[in-house]
């Protein structure tokens, strides 16, 4: 490296130096001498001071993620589309990869109605599954019900299972109509329900099972005829 590059790199650092100092001299004290606390930076939504056993430092969230004081994506910060800056200055300029139009940020995986989606961390995608029975919604950056989604997302498909229009009167499915209950082949952890004429899978939770002649959910004890467990 030249001289004069070597000397402008070092003012350049000294700037930076001066400038992070400042920021830091301007800064409320820390509240509490022990754990770790964050609070915002007053005019940037991007910045937060964060107290470490007392020791204060100045922090700026990654490409993709602001402050908010609530988020927990990384290092304090939440996604940029969840945060509300109010009268701080946010920069949305993307920094993008294959991918990942921000370094953190949820993103389709495809164009098409998908289970999974690309959760981008430093710019690399992780392809993550929603639960069983769901689909991405880019809008909301959530996974939700594919009849939600219709005419783009095809809920029959989703789950495999086409909700019939009518039902014998007396069948155990009809007494929960109109969300009438079906099993769903060889997991006893999960049932169907269908809404509006389309199919939902559900999960039993708490440790219990479906009860494929009541279509309730059960302790596995009440349900002796269910052998492939949870």
């Amino acid at each position: 490296m030249s001289y004069s590059r070597s000397v402008t790199l070092l003012l350049l650092l000294a700037v930076l130096a001066r400038a992070h100092g400042a920021t830091l001299l301007n800064a409320p004290p820390c509240p509490d001498p022990y754990g770790i606390h964050a609070y915002a930076h007053p005019e940037d939504c991007g910045a937060f001071f964060l107290c470490t056993n007392g020791t204060l430092s100045f922090e700026y969230c990654e490409n993709g993620l602001l402050f908010d004081g609530h988020g927990a994506v990384h290092n304090h910060c939440n996604y940029n589309w969840a945060v509300d800056c109010g009268n701080r200055k946010a920069d949305y300029t993307p920094i993008s990869s294959p991918g990942c139009e921000y370094q953190f940020g949820m993103y389709p995986d495809s164009d098409s109605c998908s289970t999974t989606y690309n959760k981008c961390i430093y710019g690399d995608p992780h392809q993550t599954h929603c639960d069983p029975g769901l689909v991405y919604n880019a809008k909301t950056h959530t996974c939700v019900w594919p009849d939600e989604l219709i005419p783009f997302c095809n809920p029959e498909a989703i789950v495999g299972f086409k909700c019939p229009h009518k039902l014998p009167p007396h069948s155990p499915a009809a007494k929960f109509w109109p969300y009438p209950r079906f099993p769903v082949p060889s997991d006893c952890g999960r049932l169907i329900t269908c809404v509006d004429g389309h199919p939902r899978l559900l999960t039993c939770g708490d440790g219990k099972l479906f009860d494929s002649v009541s279509l309730t959910c059960l302790d596995p004890d009440e349900v002796p005829h269910c052998s492939n467990g949870i």
